[in-house]
């Protein structure tokens, strides 16, 4: 599998599955997308900015809620084997993409493992083990918060001095070693973790690369 980024902006997520796992998959999305769960029961969770439909449809019944949502991407996560093949099913013979939260390791066509992520808006760290082992993903996203801390305010300056040095007419070899050197500064991280603020990373920005240029 090859992990792509898939903007869901004004895009549908279904979730099928009112428990701890379709809470967690939920909430994953709401951030970005509308999403819709249908599920009899709801579990005492976090499902993010979502909407709730209490129903309980039968296998014979998803393709008529895919019609009816059209979705971006489908989530079968409940606790019916039957209901998640059939969900997976009507989905790939859709065209819509579909992630099976009960089904680990090889996956068919269509469907998507929903990577475990560290995010510092605009950066963000995906980790996957192709659906494997979700536990060491989650070890893995906790080891890696710290290595992140910091890495959008970084992400921001680099690009707005980069942008600046453009307008200028820097020339491009010069730009691309001054801004490389920006990204990987010490100075640069550490204005960005302990004073955690805009004008503070991009000074330090700033003073590197113009040490370069």
């Amino acid at each position: 599998m090859i992990p792509l980024v898939h903007d869901f902006e004004d895009e549908v997520v279904l979730v099928f599955g009112g428990g701890a796992v379709g809470a967690r998959k939920a909430r994953r999305f709401a951030s970005e997308a509308r999403v819709v769960v249908v599920s009899p029961a709801f579990a005492d969770a976090d499902f993010g900015d979502s909407e709730f439909v209490r129903a309980a449809p039968a296998p014979e019944d998803v393709s008529a809620w895919l019609d009816a949502a059209d979705p971006a991407l489908v989530v079968a996560a409940t606790d019916e084997s039957a209901l998640n093949e059939a969900i997976e099913r009507e989905a790939t013979e859709a065209g819509i993409l579909v992630n099976r939260a009960d089904r680990s390791g090889e996956r068919g066509p269509q469907s998507v493992v929903v990577p475990a992520t560290v995010d510092d808006d605009p950066v963000g760290v995906a980790v996957t083990t192709g659906g494997t082992s979700p536990a060491v993903s989650r070890h893995l996203r906790r080891e890696l918060e710290s290595v992140v801390d910091g890495a959008g305010l970084v992400a921001t300056a680099v690009s707005e001095i980069r942008e600046a040095l453009k307008e200028r007419g820097v020339d491009p070899e010069r730009r691309r070693d001054a801004i490389r050197a920006a990204a990987k500064s010490e100075a640069v991280w550490t204005a960005a973790r302990e004073n955690g603020t805009t004008a503070a990373v991009r000074a330090a920005v700033e003073s590197v690369v113009d040490d370069e240029l």
